[in-house]
């Protein structure tokens, strides 16, 4: 695997969908095209949520990845 450098990280673990993906995306509209946002999570259920939500934005979901018992993360590639 890669290392991939995020340009941002957010870190919202304690937060539930929808919130998760709401605040993901309020970042990601003050970077620029192509700068990649670093999520961290803890609530299973937005480790598929938001990386679907995303790609239905039309963002480029680089990775998954499950660092822990509960903590995942989520590697954007903002693409508009």
């Amino acid at each position: 695997m890669q290392e991939v450098k995020a340009d941002k990280e957010l870190d919202i673990r304690g937060e539930v969908c929808p919130f998760t993906f709401v605040k993901s995306k309020l970042v990601l509209e003050t970077m620029k095209e192509g700068e990649i946002l670093r999520v961290l999570i803890d609530y299973e259920p937005s480790a598929e949520n938001v990386p679907k939500s995303m790609k239905e934005e039309g963002q480029e979901v680089i990775a998954v990845n499950k660092l822990g018992d509960n903590l995942w993360e989520i590697l954007v590639r903002k693409r508009r």
